[in-house]
């Protein structure tokens, strides 16, 4: 069966609705109606044509209906987060938008064991998770407006959605933390950055990103207290390189399903070969 098409065509559409003029809360309640609109879409393509193979289900609920599931968990809980969201100043807004952060990562606390199941790309469960006729009733509240339909929920899919919702919550509320930091910031702190590098970046930006996650990861530079934007910052400056949305970026990163250490596993490789020419 053929997703692919109504996918790009339901992508293209939040592109456009989340790139266009509103605030927040009106693109998070158009984002919900957008997405329930397909999300029926999809589940009429499921009634009407069988699954060709038990292969081609799991597909489905594991990597297809999860991707448009997510969108509708996002849009739900971000217009909840920022019709909550205290309208004084700087501080307390970060400080709501933390707390906010730490409620998400709560969920895969939670569920540790299937989170990594998915995380490192397993697939010895799958037809326990992604086979139509089984359900979990611990999955939070969310996720039962779909799960009335048993021809179109399985046990998990729904986790994955929610994974990939909260995801991108905290990319979203990550960002906005860092806005209002950078208002807040001294203008003084930018004394280090006066002189410009001569150094440039050639590689791609995913390495180096990769790169600067591993730094920051490893409590190598300052024990660890250096907070990733900062040190993003550094390496934008001396490098000069633009790294966008690194935090997004690196979510990608996180869901590669292969290689995820891809650049470090090629500088390992390379400098042992540097090394073994050497003491040839």
């Amino acid at each position: 069966m053929e997703y692919q098409e109504l996918l790009t065509e339901f992508k293209d559409q939040l592109d456009r609705l989340e790139h266009g003029n509103g605030d927040i809360l009106y693109k998070a309640e158009s984002g919900i109606a957008h997405v329930e609109k397909y999300l029926k879409k999809l589940q009429v393509q499921i009634d009407e044509n069988s699954f060709a193979s038990l292969k081609d289900e799991i597909y489905f609920f594991k990597h297809i209906k999860p991707q448009f599931f997510s969108k509708l968990i996002y849009y739900g809980r971000l217009f909840n987060i920022e019709s909550k969201r205290p309208r004084g100043s700087n501080a307390a807004q970060i400080k709501y938008l933390k707390n906010q952060i730490k409620k998400l990562q709560i969920f895969f606390n939670d569920n540790l064991e299937f989170y990594n199941y998915y995380r490192r790309g397993a697939i010895s469960l799958d037809e326990q998770y992604f086979v139509r006729g089984k359900r979990d009733l611990r999955l939070p509240l969310e996720s039962f407006h779909f799960l009335i339909d048993v021809r179109f929920s399985t046990c998990q899919d729904g986790t994955v959605a929610i994974i990939m919702a909260y995801d991108m919550l905290i990319v979203y509320l990550q960002g906005e933390i860092d806005m209002l930091t950078s208002s807040m910031d001294d203008l003084n702190d930018t004394t280090a950055m006066e002189r410009p590098s001569k150094l440039f970046w050639t590689g791609s930006k995913t390495d180096l990103i990769e790169l600067i996650y591993a730094l920051h990861s490893s409590h190598a530079i300052n024990s660890g207290t250096v907070d990733i934007k900062e040190l993003a910052a550094h390496f934008e400056h001396f490098y000069n390189v633009d790294l966008g949305n690194y935090y997004h970026t690196f979510i990608e990163i996180r869901s590669r399903k292969t290689g995820r250490t891809k650049f470090l596993d090629k500088l390992i490789e390379m400098l042992k070969h540097r090394m073994d020419a050497l003491d040839d």
